[in-house]
């Protein structure tokens, strides 16, 4: 289920008409119900890991293989036919093409175009997940979730990520900055970006987290950079 090889964690949730007709009742829903799900809000769920699997499986046009905590015991390797054994998805390769060049777009011309690395083709998608809880009762909107899915390069990938930043405002704010900046270390070696680099290790989020718990009003998403 787009998962890793740990007995447990959550399976997830795309919606089928199963399960609006348990949350809505038998037909008591319509398309306006489910046109959120286009764009991964709604009903739709999923963890980090299986964003990482998802973007996986595109950036290898078709197929991914499952993460797997333990590589070694006692200094040995795990050797598993389960580590090299592909999950392939039912969908035919041929739509992948679109697909990957849309996420290539986020970088050269999109909401990421700012976070490319010399010598890197990255392919990526910037999201942001509207963040609510309650406060004396009353359900209360508090700063965005930053999340961020990539791989690179985008022809022969070799990396595939997922970065969740909860409180981080938009996708490419702090998620993005941060998945460009695993990318270049992970297939460089090393960061070139240093004032980037330095800005992440730096900033807190802290005063976003104390907001809901600090008895005074409060505003969200501000720019505070």
């Amino acid at each position: 289920y787009l998962g890793y090889d740990l007995p447990t964690g959550r399976k997830g949730r795309v919606p089928d008409k199963s399960y609006y007709d348990r949350v809505y009742g038998d037909n008591r829903w319509a398309s306006s119900f489910i046109i959120s799900n286009s764009i991964g809000q709604g009903e739709v769920a999923a963890t980090p890991v299986q964003l990482a699997n998802m973007t996986a499986a595109i950036a290898n046009r078709g197929y991914y293989y499952t993460p797997h905590i333990i590589k070694k015991i006692a200094g040995e390797p795990v050797n598993s036919a389960r580590y090299t054994t592909p999950n392939y998805t039912t969908i035919d390769k041929k739509h992948f093409g679109p697909v990957v060049q849309g996420m290539a777009d986020v970088y050269t011309k999109g909401t990421a175009k700012w976070l490319q690395i010399p010598g890197i083709e990255i392919a990526g998608k910037t999201g942001t997940v509207e963040n609510f809880t309650k406060i004396d009762g009353v359900r209360t909107q508090l700063t965005d979730h930053s999340i961020f899915v990539a791989f690179a390069p985008v022809d022969n990938p070799e990396i595939a990520l997922a970065v969740y930043i909860e409180h981080g405002y938009y996708g490419a704010r702090y998620a993005g900055h941060i998945a460009s900046l695993l990318i270049e270390k992970y297939l460089k070696g090393e960061i070139t970006r240093t004032d980037l680099e330095k800005r992440m290790l730096e900033k807190t989020l802290e005063a976003e987290y104390a907001k809901p718990y600090s008895g005074e009003e409060f505003k969200i998403n501000e720019y505070v950079w």
